[in-house]
C-alpha cells in the first residue's frame, strides 16, 4: 500500500467529562460581541476576508440524463478534469424539482427558528449519527464550529425487500417531534428519494469518466445508507475569529450541496482558500473520501470549509451519498496497474464512519489516518 503513516491516531476524547459543555442557543450568542473562547479558532486557520472566486465547472447533465451520447461524453470528460485536480463540480438541468429545493429551504428556517428547547427533541445522542446539533459542544471543547445541524438517514427502498423502509426520514420527524412535522419529514424524504436518484446518475457520469463504464458505480451504491443534513451558521458578531464549519474532507464517497443565497463555502486549493459563489439553479457536487479510495486516489478528496458573517444567516442542504454499511470499498481491478498500484487497503463504511466518531476529529488526513489505523490493527 503507498501510504505514508505519520498520523496519530487517538480515541477523541477532548471533552473534559467533568466539565459542562457549553450551551451553543444561537437565539443568544448570535448577539454576543465577545464570542466564547471555544469558537475560537487558530490564527492559521481563520478565515480570510478577500477569498478569490474559485472557478469551479458548470457542467449541463440534460444532455446525460437523456443518454444523449455526446453530451454525456462532454459531461464525463469535465467532471473527470475536475475531479483529477480538486474534486468540486456545478451541476445544472438536473432534473430535481425547484419548488422541491424551495419547500426544503423553508422548512429549514421552520425547524431552526424554533427555541433550543423545542429543537432538542430530536437531540443527536451520543454515539448517535443521526439528529439535531448545536455545534460539536458534546464531543469537543475547542475549534468548535458556528452553526447548527439536523442529520437524516436515508436509505432507499430496495424493489427486492418487501421489508425495506419507505418513510424513514419522514417517520424519523414523526417520532422525534409529533405529528405537525408529518409535513416537513414528508417533504426531506421526498428531497432525499431525489438526491438518491440523481447521486447515482451521478455515480453513473463517474464511472464513464474513470473508464469503468456507467453501471458499476451505479450497481455499487444502488444499496446505500446515506445521510441528508441541514445546515444553519448563524449570525456571529465576530466572523473573523470563528469559522462555521472547520477545514475537512467529507469521509462519505459524494455530496451534493445546495446553498442559499449567502456565500461561505470555501475550497482549498494549491494551498489557497477559494470561495464557491452560490448558484441557486445549481448544486455544488464534490468527491469524498470514501470515493476516492473508490477511484483508487485518481480522484481528489478536497479540503473544504464554511465561513459565517455578521450580517445574515446562512442555509444549506447537504446529502451524503455512503455504500451499504458492510459493503467492501475496494476500487475495480480496471484502476489498479504498475503505473497506479493498490492506494488504500479494503475496508467497509461502516467502520470509516466509526473512526471518526471516536478516534480521530475529519480533517484533510483522514483517510491517510484511517488505512494506518486499518494496517495497525491487522498486524497486532
Amino acid at each position: 500500500m503507498a501510504i505514508d503513516c505519520i498520523a496519530t491516531v487517538s480515541p477523541i476524547t477532548s471533552l473534559d467529562e467533568k466539565k459542562t459543555p457549553i450551551v451553543f442557543d444561537s437565539s443568544v450568542l448570535q448577539h454576543e460581541k465577545d464570542i466564547p473562547s471555544q469558537f475560537l479558532w487558530p490564527d492559521n486557520e481563520k478565515p480570510s476576508s478577500n477569498a478569490p472566486e474559485l472557478p469551479v465547472p458548470l457542467i449541463d447533465i440534460g444532455g446525460f440524463l437523456s443518454s444523449d451520447p455526446k453530451a454525456s461524453m462532454e459531461a464525463s470528460n469535465l467532471v473527470g478534469e475536475a475531479c483529477e485536480k480538486h474534486g468540486f463540480f456545478l451541476v445544472i438541468n438536473h432534473g430535481i424539482d425547484f419548488k422541491l429545493i424551495e419547500e426544503a429551504h423553508i422548512f429549514m428556517d421552520t425547524f431552526f427558528g424554533l427555541p433550543l428547547i423545542e429543537k432538542q427533541k430530536a437531540q443527536r445522542m451520543a454515539g448517535e449519527h443521526y439528529g439535531y446539533a448545536s455545534s460539536f459542544t458534546g464531543r469537543f471543547t475547542t475549534k468548535l464550529p458556528w452553526k447548527e445541524t439536523l442529520s437524516l438517514r436515508f436509505t432507499p427502498r430496495q424493489e427486492d425487500d418487501e421489508f425495506s423502509d419507505t418513510k424513514i426520514v419522514q417517520d424519523y420527524m414523526i417520532q422525534k417531534m409529533g405529528e405537525t412535522f408529518r409535513d416537513f419529514g414528508k417533504v426531506y424524504q421526498e428531497y432525499c428519494e431525489s438526491m438518491n436518484i440523481l447521486a447515482l446518475g451521478i455515480m453513473e457520469l463517474l464511472g464513464l469518466s474513470l473508464g469503468v463504464g456507467r453501471k458499476h458505480f451505479k450497481e455499487f451504491f444502488q444499496r446505500n445508507d446515506s445521510i441528508m443534513r441541514l445546515n444553519y451558521y448563524p449570525i456571529c458578531q465576530k466572523p473573523d475569529l470563528t469559522l462555521g464549519t472547520g477545514p475537512h474532507c467529507d469521509p462519505t464517497s459524494l455530496t451534493i450541496l445546495h446553498q442559499d443565497d449567502v456565500s461561505g463555502l470555501q475550497v482549498c486549493v494549491d494551498g489557497e482558500w477559494c470561495n464557491v459563489t452560490p448558484n441557486s439553479r445549481a448544486f455544488v457536487v464534490n468527491i469524498g473520501d470514501t470515493f476516492m479510495a473508490l477511484s483508487n486516489g485518481k480522484y481528489k478528496s478536497c479540503l473544504h470549509r464554511a465561513v459565517v458573517n455578521n450580517k445574515t444567516p446562512r442555509k444549506s442542504l447537504a446529502f451524503f451519498l455512503s455504500p451499504d454499511k458492510q459493503k467492501i470499498v475496494a476500487p475495480p481491478k480496471g484502476l489498479i496497474n504498475k503505473e497506479s498500484p493498490r492506494m488504500y487497503p479494503d475496508f467497509t463504511w461502516e467502520s470509516l464512519l466509526a473512526f471518526t466518531q471516536k478516534h480521530y476529529r475529519s480533517d484533510e488526513h483522514t483517510l491517510n489516518a484511517f488505512s494506518c489505523w486499518i494496517q495497525q490493527k491487522n498486524s497486532c
